[in-house]
């Protein structure tokens, strides 16, 4: 792995990226299917999705960062070729989400007091329940899926991943169809309704995966369950150790925006609708650098198990140019389409006036997430993952958004506050200091691994 090249390296990468980008795209796809088919019921149905996915999502986000742990643990194990110890850690990475894929379901069932406090409307509050009632049984499901796909993208096996997210998109539709206007047994939930489909969906596709990592020979060298295996403490102390902190790192950031979306919520149903609209298109793009950030975080894990100095700062190198030339089409792509493109998530012109507006604080802030993500792949890569924990609370919770809440609700511009565009004005702050912390961070980390290993 010394002489590898720039060229070996891009190659590397896209050939992880291409099935993962897929996978994450499909998976995006989930909340823009539930947003369009809600949106088309109306914008009552449409505020509820987006309140509740507001919950919900980010709790995913943290279970499913907390069990990412295994990436780079297994891929470390995978470089230095101790293939004995990848199911051991494996098996104690499913019991851990297992045990808090539970617990965040019981946090969803009981999550609704929180709505008066925050001045949610009433007669939002019912549809809202209703929906997070139904995602809140996938939850287990869907920390286990996390840990078997992750394993699986660490020891390089990034195709069934896809294909099984791309199975999930199709299941989505008629499932979400189902619920939204009743079929058979299944009574008429409006917009709710995709919640109890995103359960079903969640569940299916888990199943899916584990049938496949368990009889496919792709996985003989490294078989999970062949032996009855029961917890054992330390091991999931030290995958928590190390995942806690990613998975607080992607919360901090996810909530953030979720959070925005509540805070919203008094402003107006068109509002929290552009808002989810501007979210949901931005959430889909972030894909491709997020894919390349998880394919630069595996790559970085099986040089860090080599001990290979050269190799983690080639894939950086690549892996950085290659992510900002993304986040520059991104952006330009935002510009020149953006009136365009909410055209596609609802048939209300004020809602797609706004949610165009907002979308062009998004094309601001492309290269400074694109390069955040980046850093924050290769960080877990080398197993650092404490420091860009406190340095994204840093940026999103003390720095964006105080701003942007400054913004939105105080009187500061011309003697009126900017509303929703306030909040969007934080999150372009939020993400640029957020890019300077982590890439900071990983330059330091990486001089320190020079001297280490010299």
């Amino acid at each position: 792995m010394q002489n590898s090249t720039w060229r070996d390296e891009l190659t590397a990468l896209k050939t992880l990226m291409a099935p993962i980008l897929i996978t994450q795209l499909a998976q995006a796809g989930y909340g823009f299917i539930d947003t369009v088919m809600a949106g088309q019921v109306s914008p009552l149905d449409l505020s509820a999705v987006a309140i509740g996915s507001s919950v919900w999502l980010p709790l995913f986000l943290l279970i499913s960062g907390i069990v990412m742990a295994t990436t780079p643990l297994v891929a470390a194990a995978y470089g230095a070729k101790q293939f004995s110890e990848i199911p051991r850690i494996t098996h104690q990475a499913l019991w851990l989400g297992l045990g808090i894929g539970l617990l965040g379901m019981l946090v969803i069932q009981h999550i609704s007091f929180i709505f008066p406090l925050l001045d949610v409307p009433a007669h939002l509050q019912a549809k809202t329940e209703l929906y997070l009632q139904g995602v809140s049984f996938g939850m287990p499901a869907v920390a286990i899926f996390c840990v078997l796909r992750f394993y699986s993208e660490a020891l390089g096996h990034t195709k069934p991943i896809m294909l099984i997210s791309l199975l999930g998109i199709l299941l989505n539709i008629p499932a979400n169809y189902a619920f939204i206007y009743g079929w058979w047994f299944i009574p008429k939930m409006g917009g709710a309704g995709c919640g109890w489909a995103t359960a079903i969906v969640m569940t299916a596709m888990m199943l899916v995966l584990l049938a496949y990592v368990l009889w496919s020979n792709s996985f003989k060298q490294t078989r999970l369950l062949q032996h009855y295996f029961k917890p054992h403490l330390a091991t999931i102390w030290q995958i928590s150790k190390l995942g806690v902190p990613i998975g607080a790192a992607i919360f901090f950031e996810v909530s953030l925006f979720s959070c925005i979306a509540v805070l919203v919520s008094p402003l107006g149903e068109l509002f929290v609708a552009a808002h989810q609209v501007a979210l949901s298109v931005t959430s889909m793009l972030f894909m491709v650098p997020l894919s390349l950030a998880i394919s630069m975080t595996i790559r970085v894990g099986q040089a860090y198990g080599r001990k290979d100095i050269h190799g983690i700062l080639l894939t950086r190198q690549v892996g950085f140019i290659t992510t900002t030339t993304i986040a520059c089409c991104s952006a330009l792509f935002i510009i020149f389409c953006s009136d365009y493109i909410t055209r596609l998530y609802t048939p209300d012109s004020q809602v797609q006036k706004i949610a165009a507006e907002l979308l062009l604080f998004a094309a601001a802030y492309q290269i400074f997430d694109a390069l955040q993500v980046g850093a924050a792949g290769c960080l877990r890569g080398i197993q650092n993952t404490r420091s860009p924990m406190i340095m994204t609370l840093i940026a999103y919770w003390i720095v964006a958004l105080p701003v942007g809440y400054g913004l939105a609700m105080w009187p500061l511009w011309h003697g009126q506050a900017l509303g929703v565009y306030g909040f969007w004005v934080g999150l372009v702050v939020g993400l640029g200091v957020a890019c300077g912390l982590l890439n900071w961070r990983l330059n330091s980390s990486l001089k320190r691994l020079k001297k280490l290993w010299s």
